[in-house]
C-alpha cells in the first residue's frame, strides 16, 4: 500500500535530517535546493512513480526518472536509500573519497538509482526525452519524470529539447521545474530574468500546471495526479512547481545564501532541532 500523508510527512522531515547531516560532515554541499525539494521527491518515489523491485539501466516496465540539477544531490541520495535502493547507512559516505555518493551524480560508480551523471545543467531533459521516445518504440506506456532547477533554464539546450519534445509529441513526459527563484548569485530575476517561465513552455506547445503550494505533500499529490491525466494526449507536461528554498530549516529559507554552503556545528543543531527524527538517523 501506498503511504498516507502523515507518513509522507514524517520521511520528509527524516530526509531533511540527512540533507543536514550529510552536507554538514563534509562542510560542502547544497541543502538550500535539495531542502526545497524533499516533499516533491519524496512524493514521487513513495507514492506517484510506479516502480518496480530492485534497479536495471533500462527500465522496462516502470515509470523513471531523471534529475537534471544534479547539485541537489543530497535529497536524492536521501530519498533513493529510504525507498530501498541502496542502504541508508551509506548516507555516511557523501562526497567522501571513493565513495559511490559523490557530490553530483555519476553512474560510474554504478549507484542504484541514478540512470544519468548530471552536473551540467540544461541537459537532463534530453535525456528524458530520449528514454521517453524509447518507451513508445517499446510499447512501454510508463511516464518519464525529470526535475529542473528555475535557474537552470537560463541554459541554451534545454530550449531545443522543449522545443523538440512538443514538435515530436512526446506525451509520456512530465518535467518540473522546481520555481523557486532563487540560484547561487542570487535571484533568478537579477541573474537573468526570464519573464513568464509558464508563457514561454506554452509559446512551445507544452500543456503547463502549477503547483502553488509545492511544499505541500497533499498539493504535490493533487498536482501530479492531474499531470499523469494529461500524459497521452499529444503534449509534453510541464508542472511549475513552486517552492521556498531551504524549507523546513527557518534560517535557510527566503534567501539564496544556502544554495551551496554546509551549516556549522550550532547551525546544524538548530536546523535538526527543528526537523525532531521521526525514523532514525543513518
Amino acid at each position: 500500500m501506498k503511504p498516507n500523508t502523515q507518513q509522507l510527512s514524517d520521511l520528509t522531515i527524516q530526509v531533511r535530517r540527512d540533507i543536514l547531516r550529510m552536507v554538514h560532515a563534509v562542510n560542502s554541499g547544497h541543502p538550500g535546493g535539495s531542502l526545497g525539494c524533499t516533499e516533491f521527491l519524496v512524493s514521487l518515489y513513495q507514492n506517484i512513480m510506479d516502480r518496480k523491485e530492485g534497479f536495471d539501466m533500462d527500465g522496462i516496465g516502470e515509470d523513471l526518472f531523471f534529475l537534471s540539477n544534479g547539485h541537489i544531490s543530497p535529497v536524492f541520495y536521501s530519498v533513493l536509500a529510504r525507498s530501498g535502493y541502496f542502504p541508508v547507512s551509506e548516507l555516511a559516505t557523501f562526497r567522501l573519497l571513493n565513495s559511490r555518493l559523490q557530490g553530483h551524480p555519476t553512474t560510474h560508480e554504478g549507484l542504484p538509482g541514478v540512470r544519468i551523471a548530471s552536473g551540467s545543467l540544461g541537459q537532463g531533459l534530453s535525456v528524458g526525452i530520449g528514454a521517453a521516445q524509447a518507451k513508445k518504440l517499446n510499447g512501454d506506456n510508463h511516464i518519464v519524470y525529470t526535475l529542473h532547477g528555475d535557474g537552470e533554464l537560463q541554459e541554451g539546450q534545454n530550449w531545443e529539447a522543449i522545443m523538440y519534445a512538443s514538435a515530436k509529441k512526446v506525451d509520456n513526459l512530465i518535467s518540473t521545474i522546481d520555481l523557486n527563484g532563487k540560484q547561487i548569485d542570487g535571484t533568478t530575476d537579477e541573474v537573468l530574468a526570464m519573464g513568464s517561465i509558464r508563457a514561454k513552455f506554452e509559446a512551445f506547445d507544452w500543456d503547463v500546471i502549477d503547483i502553488k503550494e509545492g511544499n505541500n505533500i497533499d498539493a504535490i499529490l493533487a498536482g501530479m495526479a492531474d499531470a499523469k491525466s494529461r500524459t497521452g494526449k499529444g503534449k509534453p507536461v510541464c508542472i511549475l512547481l513552486h517552492t521556498e528554498m531551504g524549507n523546513g530549516v527557518d534560517f535557510m529559507m527566503h534567501t539564496h545564501a544556502w544554495h551551496g554552503k554546509a551549516p556549522n556545528n550550532d547551525q546544524l543543531a538548530n536546523a535538526l532541532a527543528q526537523n525532531i527524527s521521526t525514523l532514525a538517523d543513518y
